[in-house]
């Protein structure tokens, strides 16, 4: 999967807007991360295999919008 066909399925999938995206070698594989801003106002980091057919890599990190009030705490 390129990196741009990544990039369509995370936009199809969220409904939001893609702040970055690139492609991270390790090893014989590579996969696609992609940084996207959700509608309703969260930062997903979202990890696509680059190779045909694996689907979605890994798991993604949900980030809470900087100031979203007191007690509200990023999880790791």
């Amino acid at each position: 999967m390129s990196l741009e066909q990544a990039i369509s399925q995370v936009q199809q999938e969220t409904g939001g807007k893609v702040l970055s995206a690139g492609t991270v070698r390790h090893g014989r594989g590579s996969e696609h991360r992609i940084k996207v801003l959700t509608p309703n106002g969260h930062v997903r980091v979202i990890l696509i295999s680059s190779e045909a057919g694996k689907g979605p890599a890994a798991t993604e990190t949900t980030k809470s919008p900087v100031g979203n009030g007191p007690g509200n705490k990023e999880k790791h």
